[in-house]
């Protein structure tokens, strides 16, 4: 797993949500993440299928954040969890030994133990920097990522308040993937925001 590691943001206009989507896909995605923190259950579903008829079209994962179920439903290729979510080995014994499972770690290195130990597929640290659609304190420093190298060896994404300058430090010193909202949905180019970011990891 390496590369920009794509965010939805909250948006209820289903048709708007996968033209951006498409778009940003042209531009370079490793992964999509299918985020919405206040959309109905039916809203929920109709977009994460819209979403993984546009993933399989291009052969990259769709990742569900929080929705267990929903990821089943679906047939989803995984799941990210919060620290007050479901823990990674509940999850993990769940989904089964297939699918992806991926974790927030914020800027604890001791919880990316944990989640790694407990069957992780990916950890995200994180906030680095300020976000305009998450509320967190941003207080990650940069060189959890070398810690994190040194004894892991699992993929790990970076998030909060991203953009392709300032993620640039965090790749150099070995970050897997970038994660983005609104540093390509709310640009006016999405598909050459993606590509940006994919240009990172080549």
């Amino acid at each position: 797993m390496k590369g920009l590691y794509l965010v939805t943001p909250d948006w209820d206009d289903t048709e708007k949500l996968l033209a951006v989507t498409a778009q940003a896909l042209q531009g370079g995605v490793s992964v999509l993440q299918y985020r919405h923190k206040t959309a109905s259950d039916e809203l929920r579903k109709e977009q994460a299928q819209g979403l993984l008829q546009l993933c399989r079209r291009m052969k990259l994962p769709l990742v569900i954040n929080d929705h267990t179920a929903l990821c089943e439903a679906i047939d989803a290729d995984g799941i990210h969890v919060g620290g007050t979510d479901a823990s990674v080995a509940d999850v993990r014994a769940r989904l089964g030994a297939d699918k992806i499972v991926g974790a927030s770690c914020y800027g604890d290195l001791q919880l990316a133990r944990e989640a790694a130990a407990a069957g992780a597929s990916y950890v995200a640290f994180g906030g680095f920097y300020p976000s305009r659609v998450k509320k967190y304190a941003v207080t990650t420093s940069h060189d959890i990522i070398t810690r994190a190298i040194s004894e892991m060896d699992i993929p790990m994404c970076v998030i909060g308040g991203m953009t392709v300058d300032n993620s640039k430090p965090l790749v150099s010193l070995g970050a897997h993937m970038v994660a983005a909202i609104s540093s390509v949905y709310s640009s006016a180019d999405p598909r050459s925001a993606a590509s940006e970011f994919s240009n990172l990891f080549r």
